[in-house]
C-alpha cells in the first residue's frame, strides 16, 4: 500500500532531497542538483504571488519510493489563458502503483485549485530543469538538465499523459577546417547593423553589473512566445546570477551590443562541470570545490545555456556572429566539445546552425500534457 505524504517537516524535506541521490547512486550518467539550493527551495515552500507549490513523497512501510512537486504558475496561466498545474522533480522506482499515486496527488491538488490540466516536467521558469529524457539514456547528463532512467516514460504515459512538445540536444565538436566565409559574414553583420561585441576585458563583477539587466530584458523578449516560458522576475534574476556566478567565465560569452551598450543578441556558455559534481551528493565539500575549480580553470567542454536575438535584428546575420564566437571558444580555449542542452524540435532556425560543427543529436526530452478527469475523484 502506497502512502502519500505532503512534505512539511524537516525530515520530509531531507527525504525529498535525498531520494534521487539514493535512486541514482550507482548511475554513471546522473548529475545531482546542489543540495543547498534544493533545501532552500523546500524550506521556502515555493509559494509567492506568482505561483503556489506542493511537494509529495510516496512511501511504503515507512521507506521512500518516490517524490514529486506540483507548481501552479498563476502568471503563466493568466497570460496563456490556461488552467494548468505543472509537475516537476518527479522521481520513482519502477513501480506504477507508486508513480500513479504521486500523479494522483498532484491532480487532486490541481482540482482543489480549480485547474483542468497537468503538464510537465516543467519548473518555475524555462531556466529550470525541464523535460523527461525519452532517449539518450547512456549519455552523460549536464548540470543544467535532469537525468532519468529508461523506465520513466512508461510510468508517465501509463497514467495517461501524452506528448505536448519535444526538445533535442546535440553534442558539438570542432569542424575539420575553419570556415572563412562565416567569419566574413559575421564581421559584415556587425558593421551593417552598427553593433559590437561586448568587451570582456574587465572583472566578472563589473561585466555582470554592466550587462545583466539588458541581457535578461533581451531573454524575456526573445523567449516570450516559446513553450513554457515566462518573464524572469527581479528575484529570479538575482537568484540566477548567484547560482551561476562561480562558474561563469565572461571569456565564453558572446554579447552583441548596440551603441548604448545594451545587449541585443547573445550566446551564453558555461564550463561543463557536471562530472565534478557526479559523486558529490550535491554538496560543495572541499574536494568537490577543488574539482570544480580545476574544471573552471581549464575546461575541456562547455554547456550552451541560451542563444537569442531580438526580433528587430533577426535575419540580419547575427547568428553568424554568435556561431563564430562559439567556434572561437574551441580554437582559443582548447575546448573539445559543447553540449547544446535543450532545443525545441520546432526551432529549426537554431538547429540548422549546428551544421557549422560536427554535430550529433544524442538526446531527446519530452513535455507531457493530460486533461484532468475530475469525475475520477468524485466517484
Amino acid at each position: 500500500m502506497v502512502e502519500i505524504i505532503e512534505v512539511k517537516s524537516k525530515r520530509d524535506i531531507k527525504d525529498f532531497i535525498n531520494f534521487p541521490l539514493k535512486l541514482y547512486k550507482n548511475c554513471p550518467y546522473f548529475v545531482p542538483a546542489l543540495y543547498g539550493d534544493e533545501k532552500k527551495l523546500l524550506m521556502g515552500g515555493g509559494n509567492t504571488r506568482d505561483y503556489e507549490s506542493v511537494f509529495y513523497l510516496a512511501k511504503k512501510d515507512g521507506a521512500v519510493f518516490g517524490r514529486i512537486q506540483g507548481i501552479l504558475h498563476k502568471q503563466h496561466n493568466e497570460l496563456r489563458n490556461e488552467k494548468r498545474v505543472r509537475f516537476t522533480r518527479f522521481d520513482s522506482v519502477d513501480d506504477k502503483e507508486v508513480s500513479n499515486a504521486l500523479f494522483e496527488a498532484v491532480e487532486k491538488w490541481a482540482i482543489s485549485k480549480g485547474m483542468e490540466q497537468i503538464c510537465g516536467p516543467l519548473g518555475y521558469s524555462d531556466l529550470d530543469r525541464e523535460g523527461l529524457l525519452i532517449w539518450g539514456f547512456s549519455e552523460n547528463s549536464t548540470y543544467e538538465e535532469q537525468y532519468n532512467y529508461e523506465y520513466y516514460p512508461t510510468l508517465v504515459e501509463s497514467f495517461g499523459f501524452e506528448k505536448e512538445v519535444d526538445w533535442l540536444e546535440f553534442e558539438l565538436t570542432p569542424p575539420e577546417k575553419k570556415n572563412e566565409m562565416l567569419a566574413r559574414v559575421a564581421k559584415r553583420a556587425l558593421e551593417i547593423n552598427k553593433l559590437h561585441i561586448a568587451s570582456t576585458d574587465m572583472s566578472k563583477k563589473r561585466f555582470i553589473e554592466k550587462y545583466a539587466n539588458s541581457l535578461f530584458d533581451t531573454i524575456d523578449i526573445c523567449y516570450s512566445k516559446l513553450y513554457g516560458t515566462m518573464p524572469i522576475t527581479p528575484e529570479e534574476r538575482k537568484k540566477l546570477i548567484g547560482d551561476f556566478y562561480m562558474v561563469l567565465n565572461v571569456k565564453q560569452l558572446v554579447f552583441i551590443c548596440n551603441d548604448k551598450d545594451e545587449v541585443v543578441a547573445f550566446g551564453l556558455a558555461f564550463p561543463a562541470f557536471g562530472d565534478a559534481l557526479k559523486k558529490s551528493g550535491g554538496r560543495l565539500t572541499p574536494l568537490t570545490i577543488l574539482k570544480l575549480l580545476k574544471t573552471l580553470k581549464k575546461p575541456k567542454a562547455i554547456d550552451l545555456g541560451l542563444v537569442g536575438i531580438r526580433p528587430e535584428y533577426q535575419n540580419s546575420g547575427l547568428v553568424a556572429v554568435i556561431i563564430q564566437g562559439m567556434l572561437d571558444f574551441f580554437e582559443k580555449d582548447g575546448i573539445e566539445k559543447c553540449e547544446t542542452n535543450l532545443n525545441l524540435e520546432t526551432n529549426t532556425g537554431i538547429i540548422s546552425q549546428w551544421k557549422y560543427f560536427n554535430s550529433r543529436n544524442h538526446k531527446r526530452r519530452r513535455a507531457y500534457i493530460k486533461n484532468i478527469d475530475k469525475e475520477k475523484y468524485n466517484a
